[in-house]
Order: C-alpha cells, then structure tokens, then sequence
C-alpha cells in the first residue's frame, strides 16, 4: 500500500516552462470560472517566472503577493490585472 506521505509533492509551476504551456494551463483555468483558482494559477505562473520580480513588475512587496496568490485567495480584480500585466500576458474574451 502506498502512503500518502510517500508519493512526491506536485508543483505545477515545474511545468510552466514554455509560453504555450502558460498559455494552456491559464485557458483550462479560465474554463473553471473560478476566482480562487485563478488566483492560484496565476501564482503558479509566477513563480515559474520569478515571484519576486514578478511582485517588483506588479507593484507588490514578494510577501504580499504570495498572500494574493495562494490557494483559496480572493483577491481583488485590480490585483489581477496587475499581475497579467506583470506576467506579460493578456486575457481575451471570446464568445461561446
């Protein structure tokens, strides 16, 4: 039997290494309508990158941002934003 304890921790920001699986990754998040998992998502990303240049680009201390960014986080739209922004990306609508 396999414990829990055992298996290895799952980062998913250990394969965010190319723009297209950012990009992928962010639209299968989108799909969810779900605020608090876009805000770990975007997380994920940023860590990927860089969070302290990341929160630095954004206007945010490193320590605030991860608060931001962090499962179950509710942050605000504004920070959001910023974040895209810093991230170097860009959300588009598109209709169903």
């Amino acid at each position: 039997m396999v414990k829990v304890a055992d298996l290895p921790s799952f980062d998913a920001a250990d394969y965010l290494d190319s723009e297209e699986a950012i990009a992928a990754y962010l639209n299968a998040i989108m799909e969810e309508n779900d605020d608090a998992l876009l805000a770990s998502a975007l997380g994920d990303i940023a860590k990927a990158r860089g969070m302290t240049q990341i929160a630095k680009d954004a206007g945010f201390g490193r320590e605030s941002l991860y608060k931001a960014l962090r499962e179950g986080a509710n942050p605000r739209y504004d920070t959001i934003a910023k974040v895209i922004q810093a991230l170097g990306l860009k959300l588009t609508v598109t209709s169903k």
